[in-house]
């Protein structure tokens, strides 16, 4: 067996563990410091929202030898603005200039015609309203919404509310996180990003089922016993689950990321980079979320129960009364004097001397 398996076998035996619950305070940290600096950069830089959210106008070059960074150049010069240029497999380009009419869209394809010195014909110009990417915007929103009412719906009647509150907390902090990332880097937002995005609530939810699963199945009567608190459980559930989050989200990470760092870094397919870094980052943060926020919030929640409360206090009592016994066990002087007890001879005992010298001849007859 490997070291990732046996270690995994370990922690699911209970052999060795990892207080996470008990460092809860210190993930809730980490997570609220991430989270205000993706709210700062989402307040600060804004998202970079593509063409089909804003309108502008899509130009299609033929085969060229014009770089992209020319391209960008000559766009600029001809609109004013900044444009998005992507080199397609064929050697055509596309240009993405956002908030361009009818009037102004004839006017620019006539200078790009100028600067690739091709006839204006050759260059397939799209316009995209910014009515339609409103439309396309708010029915995201919609059905962001509606996927976070049926998970709290789910959850709430599959487990209970708390563990509910808890999932709809990890789903939301991935969102942020993920939308505050595309702000700070400046990635252009598509409708591939709203898809990357729908994906990764999924397989957060998916990842934070698990370990809930696990610890609703171990506190089955958890008031019946005072060994373990509900916070004991729950730890114990994150590290019988931990090496599987970490083999799931490492085989769904690398395809991912040979899309962002491969195919949209080193071979420059631009259009790859809008789902694959939604994806990645927001892979990324679902599973550590589900981990550390998810059920460590769950296990706050339920220790203010009156119940828990009740349990913590029997578990904590007798741990104490363990701990004193055996202060007094280890606090006990050894003694110099011999024990006859603990220097008896082991086996089978000497016979009294009448009883043996009666045994030891047979009697004879009397003369």
């Amino acid at each position: 067996m490997s070291k990732l398996g046996n270690l995994g076998a370990r922690l699911h035996r209970g052999e060795i563990s990892y207080d996470f619950i008990g460092h809860r305070k210190l993930w809730y940290s980490i997570s609220i410091l991430i989270t205000i600096t993706a709210i700062v950069g989402l307040a600060v830089r804004g998202l970079n929202m593509g063409i089909d959210f804003q309108g502008g106008a899509v130009f299609t070059t033929e085969k060229t030898s014009v770089s992209v960074s020319q391209a960008e150049d000559y766009a600029k010069e001809a609109s004013g603005h900044d444009a998005v240029v992507q080199k397609l497999g064929n050697g055509t380009l596309r240009i993405q200039i956002a908030g361009m009419d009818t009037k102004q869209s004839d006017q620019i394809k006539t200078e790009l015609a100028k600067d690739f010195k091709v006839d204006p014909e050759s260059i397939a110009a799209d316009l995209v309203g910014p009515s339609w990417g409103d439309q396309i915007a708010n029915k995201a929103w919609q059905g962001l919404a509606i996927f976070m009412v049926l998970v709290v719906i789910y959850l709430a009647i599959a487990f209970e509310w708390r563990m509910a509150i808890a999932a709809l907390v990890a789903l939301i902090h991935d969102i942020t996180i993920t939308v505050g990332i595309y702000a700070l880097v400046g990635f252009e937002v598509t409708p591939g990003t709203v898809i990357g995005l729908l994906t990764i609530l999924g397989y957060s939810l998916y990842d934070t089922v698990v370990v809930f699963d696990s610890l609703k199945e171990q506190t089955k009567d958890i008031t019946k016993q005072n060994r373990w608190t509900y916070s004991d459980i729950a730890n114990r559930s994150i590290n019988g689950t931990l090496v599987r989050s970490i083999n799931t989200t490492v085989v769904a990470l690398l395809p991912v990321a040979g899309l962002l760092f491969i195919g949209g870094g080193f071979l420059g397919a631009g259009t790859l980079n809008d789902i694959s870094l939604s994806l990645f980052v927001g892979l990324a943060a679902g599973a550590y979320s589900s981990i550390f926020i998810a059920t460590p919030l769950v296990a706050d929640l339920k220790e203010r129960e009156p119940a828990m409360k009740a349990l913590k206090k029997r578990v904590l009592a007798k741990r104490a009364q363990a701990s004193a016994e055996e202060e007094i066990v280890d606090a006990r002087p050894v003694s110099d004097e011999p024990d006859d007890e603990a220097h008896a001879v082991v086996g089978p005992r000497s016979q009294p001397a009448s009883r043996s010298r009666g045994r030891g001849r047979p009697s004879g007859k009397r003369r």
